[in-house]
Formats: C-alpha cells, structure tokens, sequence
C-alpha cells in the first residue's frame, strides 16, 4: 500500500480550476449497494455509519451556503461539494442499512440524535466564509487520506465506495486549500479572519484520529485513523505556513461523537434536516 503524499504546493492543483468543475466518476451507485446480496456484519455496518454520518452531517452544513455564497461561482461550488458529499453519504448509509434491513432515508430522518456516530466538526456551525473553508480544509484533507487508503479495503463494497469519493474529495481538498491561501494570504482583514477560523476549528482535529474497540474489530476492512495523522499535519503546516497563518495551539474539544455524544448543535442541523420527513411520513413526490 503505497501512503506517500506530496505535499509541496505544486500538488494543490490549479488555483484558476472551475469551482463548478464535474468530477468524473462511474463507481457503485447506491441504488446498486441496495439490490446488492452480500449484507455487511455487523461491525463493518457500523463503520460504514460513520462514514456516512460524517459526510450526511457535512452536506447539510454545506447546503446551508446554496443563495448565501460570497460570489455566485463560489455560491455554486459549495453547493456541489454539498451533493458530492451527500452522494457518499447516501452509499455509506445505504450499505450500513442493508446489514439491519434499513434504508438510507431510515438512516438519514428517523433515528435520534444520540444515534448519529459523526465527529464533532462536522457538526460546527458555518460561521462566516473563513470559518466554512477552515472546516473544508480539515475534513477534506483528513478524508482525501482516508479513502485513498480505503481504496485497499477487505471489504470490496467500502472500497469501491471510497475509490468513487477520492475522485470528488481530491477536488475538495484544492477548493479549500485555494481559499486558505488566497484568504490567509490576502487583506489585514481576511488574514484576521482566517487565523481566527482555524483557531476556532482547531479543537475538533484531534477527535479525526482517535482510535477505538470498533477500529480494531473491523480490522483490515478499515482505517485505522491514527496512522494519517503525520500526513495530516504535514500537508496541514505545508498550506498554512505558505497561507502566512500560524498552526493553532490550543487545547482538544472532548470530543464523542463517535459515542453518539454530540454539541448542542447537532440537535438543530437534524430538527431542520429531518422535519419534512417526519411531518410527512412515507410522503413521495
């Protein structure tokens, strides 16, 4: 398994790049995962939830900038790296589901809000632009090393999952880095601002490395998240020191959500996310 990274600013790829760029893509679609024989076990089912959650948690912060971007081609972007993200999402849950007789949308709008299992940051608010971006960049750079180790996984459904998400998070991954630079790097104000968005993501890092019991029973069908931290970090200081930022060094966030212990402000993002469906059960359209 090859882990090298390069991360000298040449492989940022190109600042002019199209925010509303198409990311190629002929992977397993989830409406394929679902008429799938093979149901995952149990505990791959619940890595699998994560994943999702993650990502499902993620793309309704990102939807909530759709009319409210800075600038229409970057109103548009985010709003496509909202449906990027929730596309994995919808394969993650979908394939967990199938292991409990559940579907996506059982998964999505009808549990509760102790028994979503994402991290911490991606549950954050969007604050303003900065503090949005700050956030992109540590989950898509965090994710980027994820799936292309995923890619490798036991478990031939995660994999195929993962190759289809490493194509669009590629793209995440330079949009954010982009920004970092061209914020951090920019005005008195837009420095000021981008300083004090990372130190207010910061907390919520450590929470993307932890290892735990189900990390070590899912085994080789998985990540264990502690081995991309020294990527992580280097690639991380790479952007910000050329951004003219400084690396935060403040203490963690508790952290739990992968116990289903969430911030306060989980129960909001769900309340939104969920009320439609739950208004109108089994309503189609």
């Amino acid at each position: 398994m090859s882990t090298h990274q390069d991360h000298s600013l040449d492989s940022f790829g190109d600042a002019a790049a199209s925010a509303t760029r198409v990311t190629p893509g002929n992977a397993l679609r989830p409406e394929d995962i679902a008429l799938r024989p093979d149901a995952p076990g149990e505990d791959v089912a619940e890595y699998a939830l994560r994943l999702g959650d993650d990502a499902l948690v993620l793309a309704q912060r990102l939807g909530h900038w759709i009319s409210r971007g800075p600038e229409i081609e970057e109103d548009i972007a985010l709003g496509n790296i909202a449906l990027d993200v929730l596309g994995h999402a919808r394969s993650f849950l979908t394939y967990a589901g199938h292991a409990w007789g559940k579907t996506e949308d059982d998964l999505a709008y009808w549990r509760e809000e102790e028994e979503f299992r994402s991290a911490w940051i991606f549950e954050q608010p969007n604050g303003d632009f900065g503090v949005t971006i700050a956030r992109q960049l540590v989950v898509a750079v965090y994710q980027r090393l994820l799936y292309s180790r995923l890619v490798e996984s036991t478990d031939s459904t995660i994999a195929a999952i993962a190759a289809k998400a490493l194509k669009e998070v590629d793209y995440h991954r330079d949009h954010a880095i982009q920004w970092t630079l061209r914020l951090g790097d920019g005005t008195d104000e837009s420095h000021r601002r981008m300083q004090d968005a990372l130190e207010l993501m910061w907390p919520y890092v450590d929470e993307l490395f932890d290892d735990d019991e189900l990390i070590e029973r899912v085994g080789d069908a998985g990540v264990r998240p502690s081995t991309l931290r020294a990527e992580f970090d280097a690639e991380i200081a790479t952007v910000v020191d050329e951004a003219t930022l400084t690396l935060p060094a403040v203490p963690r966030a508790r952290g739990g959500g992968r116990r289903g212990e969430h911030t306060e402000h989980l129960g909001y993002l769900l309340a939104e996310m969920q009320v439609l469906a739950r208004k109108h059960p089994g309503a189609t359209w």
